[in-house]
């Protein structure tokens, strides 16, 4: 297995102390940021969700992709992916972003649908205005033969394994890849793992891995418990990570895992917990 951090995961560092510190704990690549920072969190400080201290955004990638590309390949990294938030529909922003991409390498860049599932509207509507902005988004990126990730992930239109190959099957393996995300499926979206795995096939092209657990609420007056979910280390993980690894063996996978760690818990610590678990697995 290669093993890959999001950099969503280091808001307080710039490029090169990112790189810095995955080298030193014998990571493999990095899957980079690359997102506008919400009017909302601008001047607040340093947060996953708000401003970051790299800065990449799809706007100035084009004139900073020699430098994360340099420095990246300097540290022994390869970048597996683009963690971008765009919407597939944003076709102007998907350009500009594939432009500056191109720079550093053909890689994947990630995109959402058009909308997100909250049981407002039909999913079977949904589903055919997904497909559709998903032709024009890879029409946009082919020239600079990049391909487009989608992420299992609770509450969107493919929340399991399966509903993304619903999706995926439309375009070709080159076009689209499924990123298969473990523990976004933890709320709604959990099938078997080597099931799922399986009917990918092709598209099984990138991983995510982190660790889920549940917890209890008060019950309601009619004793109904409500559940949460909360970020753990993968080793206590609701969901059998052991299992994960060995079907991804299975199947063949030689892609990347990248972690999602999103716990307020110091970086280089939870990061080197998380590489030493997975590597004893193997």
């Amino acid at each position: 297995m290669k093993y890959s951090v999001t950099s969503v995961m280091l808001p307080e560092l710039d490029v090169a102390e990112t790189c810095d510190l995955l080298q030193q704990l014998g990571y493999d690549g990095i899957e980079w940021r690359v997102r506008y920072t919400p009017e909302n969190a601008l001047g607040k400080g340093y947060s996953m969700w708000g401003e970051h201290k790299s800065g990449l955004s799809p706007a100035n990638i084009a004139q900073k992709a020699g430098e994360v590309a340099k420095i990246t390949a300097d540290h022994g990294l390869e970048i597996c992916a683009i963690a971008a938030n765009l919407r597939c529909d944003e076709f102007d922003e998907i350009k500009r972003l594939a432009d500056g991409v191109a720079r550093m390498g053909p890689i994947p860049i990630r995109l959402g649908a058009p909308t997100d599932y909250d049981r407002s509207a039909n999913y079977n509507d949904l589903y055919k205005r997904a497909v559709g902005a998903y032709s024009k988004a890879i029409d946009v990126l082919k020239p600079y033969g990049i391909r487009c990730f989608i992420e299992i992930h609770g509450g969107t239109l493919f929340p399991s394994a399966s509903l993304a190959y619903r999706i995926a099957v439309n375009f070709k393996p080159d076009e689209m890849g499924v990123i298969y995300d473990v523990n976004n499926m933890a709320k709604d979206g959990f099938e078997t793992f080597r099931i799922g795995m399986e009917l990918l096939g092709a598209y099984l092209q990138h991983c995510h891995a982190g660790g889920w657990e549940p917890v209890p609420g008060e019950p309601d007056e009619k004793g109904t418990v409500p559940w949460s979910y909360q970020g753990c280390d993968l080793a206590e993980s609701i969901l059998d990570i052991p299992q994960f690894i060995k079907d991804l063996n299975a199947v063949g996978y030689q892609g990347f895992i990248s972690i999602e760690d999103f716990r307020p818990v110091e970086p280089r610590e939870k990061l080197k917990r998380q590489i030493d678990y997975l590597r004893s697995l193997e």
